[in-house]
């Protein structure tokens, strides 16, 4: 199981790395954003996106220790959205022990 999500969770990063870069080569958000700002779905959009990121936080608080981390994370789940969520995923599941599952992956503290 632990190996099929790291698969999936790679493949997801991957993606999201490759959608971002290829729209922002297309198109400028800053330069749209008061476009976007007048669109219900783009704020139904964002109220999820913050949404999710309060709730993976909320995670990351209890699995990481450090004030320091937890900040960086925040940060980079804010700015990054889906692309920060995959890596600290992915990044957790590769700290796993041969012998650790999902409980551990969910569970486990780090440090």
């Amino acid at each position: 199981m632990i190996t099929v999500l790291k698969i999936l969770f790679s493949i997801l990063f991957v993606s999201m790395c490759y959608t971002v870069i290829s729209t922002s080569m297309h198109s400028n958000l800053f330069e749209q954003w008061n476009f976007l700002a007048t669109l219900p779905w783009m704020r139904a959009t964002l109220w999820d996106f913050y949404a999710n990121v309060t709730v993976i936080f909320l995670w990351v608080c209890y699995k990481e220790n450090s004030v320091f981390l937890r900040i960086v994370w925040l940060i980079l789940l804010v700015t990054l959205g889906s692309i920060a969520s995959c890596a600290y995923v992915l990044i957790q599941l590769f700290r796993l022990k041969q012998n650790e599952g999902l409980k551990e992956l969910f569970g486990k503290q780090n440090g």
